[in-house]
């Protein structure tokens, strides 16, 4: 499987606000790569979202 890299990304206005329950360490290593890589919380959560669906196994 490729690993994922964080890329600058095109925002989309096709968009849908939701709620989610995530874990303070999860939270942290999500932010810490939003910081890292200059992106907003919500891209790098979408690049992680769309690389999963990209990859599972069905």
């Amino acid at each position: 499987m490729k690993k994922l890299k964080i890329e600058k990304s095109k925002k989309s206005n096709d968009t849908i606000t939701r709620t989610i329950r995530i874990s303070g360490k999860t939270f942290d290593k999500i932010n810490e790569l939003a910081e890292k890589n200059e992106l907003s919380f919500n891209s790098v959560i979408n690049q992680i979202i769309e690389y999963g669906l990209e990859n599972l196994e069905e």
